[in-house]
C-alpha cells in the first residue's frame, strides 16, 4: 500500500482489544438485537433496551482506544490513509485522534428524539436515567456486547427519560436492526472509497450490507481490496489480499512500514 491512499473499513474486529466484545467472533454469545420496530412499538421494550443499554454504558463508555485505533490514526495525519469507514458505535476511531471518520451505524455516545431530532450528550441521558431509577444497580457484575448493551429481566419498574424539548422518545443515535444506514452518511462513506486507491478493510466479517455494498462499490471502481480478520468474511473472494490476523497488531505493522 506504499504510495497509494487508502480508504478503511472498520468492524468490530478493531475494538475487540479495548474490551468491546464482536458480535459474530469465535465464542460470541448468540444474541437477539432488539429491532427499531419492537423499540418505537412497545414501552416495555423500550424499558428493557434503556435498563440493559445504561447498565452497560459503564463500560462501553469508559473504553479506550487500542494500538489499531493509533496507528489508523497516525496513518491518516502522515497522508496514507484518506478516512475511516466503520460499523462501530463506540467513537473510539473519533476518540483516537482520526480526522475524518464517517460512523456508518451511528456513535452510541449520542442520543436523540425520534420526534424532533433534538440531540443530547449520551452521559446527560446516563445521569437522567440514574436519577429517576436510583435502585438500579450499577454495581452488578455485567457482560457488555458490541453495542453497549447487557441482558436485564426484571425491567417493569423502570422509567426512561422523554425528551425535554417536544415529550417525545429517546432513542441512541445509532441505526437499529431494521434501520438503514442514512443516506448521506453512506454517501459520505461511497465518497472516500471513490477517492482511495486502495479499500482496507480492518476487523470486520461483512455479514451487514453495509459493508458489502462498499465492497463492491470498490471492486466496481477497480479497486484493490484488502482484508484484515480473524477468519473468514463474505468479502473474501473478492480480495486481492486476505490477511487472517489480529486487527490491531496488523494495523500496527502497516503504519510502521509505512513510516507513520
Amino acid at each position: 500500500m506504499r504510495g497509494a491512499e487508502v480508504a478503511v473499513l472498520t468492524g468490530a474486529g478493531v475494538s475487540t482489544d479495548s474490551g468491546i466484545p464482536d458480535y459474530r467472533g469465535e465464542g460470541a454469545p448468540v444474541r437477539t438485537p432488539m429491532t427499531v420496530q419492537a423499540f418505537l412499538a412497545s414501552e416495555r421494550s423500550r424499558k428493557r433496551y434503556w435498563a440493559g443499554s445504561h447498565l452497560g454504558w459503564r463500560t462501553f463508555g469508559s473504553a479506550q482506544p487500542n494500538a489499531g485505533h493509533f496507528a489508523l490514526a497516525r496513518m491518516e495525519a502522515a497522508g496514507n490513509v484518506n478516512g475511516v469507514i466503520t460499523q462501530n458505535v463506540d467513537g473510539l476511531h473519533r476518540r483516537a485522534g482520526s480526522r475524518h471518520v464517517v460512523e456508518l451505524h451511528g456513535g452510541m455516545d449520542r442520543v436523540l428524539c425520534v420526534s424532533c431530532g433534538q440531540h443530547y450528550a449520551r452521559q446527560a441521558i446516563a445521569e437522567r436515567l440514574a436519577e429517576l431509577n436510583p435502585a438500579i444497580d450499577l454495581d452488578t457484575a455485567i457482560r457488555p456486547a458490541p453495542d453497549g448493551d447487557v441482558e436485564v429481566d426484571d425491567v417493569d419498574a423502570m422509567t426512561i427519560p422523554a425528551c425535554t424539548v417536544c415529550g417525545g422518545i429517546l432513542k441512541p443515535d445509532v441505526v437499529f436492526f431494521g434501520e438503514f444506514v442514512p443516506t448521506d452518511t453512506f454517501q459520505a462513506a461511497a465518497s472516500l472509497v471513490r477517492g482511495a486507491d486502495v479499500l482496507l478493510v480492518a476487523g470486520s466479517s461483512l455479514v451487514v450490507n453495509s459493508g458489502m455494498r462498499l465492497i463492491e462499490l470498490a471492486r466496481r471502481n477497480k479497486l484493490p481490496i484488502v482484508v484484515v480478520n480473524r477468519g473468514i468474511t463474505k468479502g473474501d473472494s473478492r480480495a486481492a489480499v486476505k490477511i487472517d490476523a489480529g486487527a490491531s497488531e496488523t494495523l500496527v505493522a502497516m503504519a510502521a512500514a509505512l513510516g507513520a
